[in-house]
């Protein structure tokens, strides 16, 4: 299926410490049986720009992008914002480009919430792998809430689904396997 109903991306360089975060959700997403009308995208680092071959308004009823931000908060903190709240040129991919313009421009088609979590330190342009431990500890949280968005109840914990996970193939049984 080319277009779905509802795209969620993450976007972020692992390569950089906390700017790992919006794959890092979107690889736990991804794990779990979804509707076919959800797609989740690992967008990386020049996400923003590939989102937009991601969208069909005639389709497409939904985004919701997972990053990270500077918003003055306590890292690993997370805030969801409209389009409406992104002043131009307040949310930039790594080669500076604006992106806010063009989310304005498709707000009115698609509801679009930018999920944004508080670093506690990116790295770039020296690597560095891994998160933090306040950023890891939001990734169960950002999970949560955007399944809580789409509607989609899976009644238990991420991290208890990752321990189920986990149990399933040491026993030598696939994870799709019931």
């Amino acid at each position: 299926m080319a277009f779905t109903e509802i795209v969620i991306t993450g976007c972020g360089n692992p390569l950089f410490a906390d700017d790992g975060f919006g794959p890092a959700v979107v690889e736990e997403l991804s794990r779990l049986s979804l509707p076919d009308t959800v797609k989740v995208v690992d967008a990386g680092l020049g996400g923003p720009h590939f989102i937009f071959t991601l969208l069909d308004p005639e389709v497409t009823k939904r985004l919701i992008i997972i990053d990270i931000a500077d918003f003055g908060g306590k890292p690993g903190q997370i805030v969801d914002l409209k389009v409406e709240d992104l002043p131009p040129g307040s949310y930039r991919d790594a080669h500076s480009w604006d992106l806010t313009e063009p989310l304005h421009r498709i707000k009115d088609d698609i509801d679009i919430t930018v999920i944004c979590c508080q670093p506690k330190r990116v790295t770039a342009p020296e690597f560095e792998m891994g998160l933090s431990p306040e950023v890891e500890g939001a990734i169960p949280r950002t999970v949560q809430y955007v399944l809580e968005l789409i509607g989609v109840d899976y009644g238990i914990a991420i991290k208890n689904l990752r321990k189920e996970e986990c149990q399933r193939e040491a026993e030598g049984e696939a994870c799709g396997d019931s």
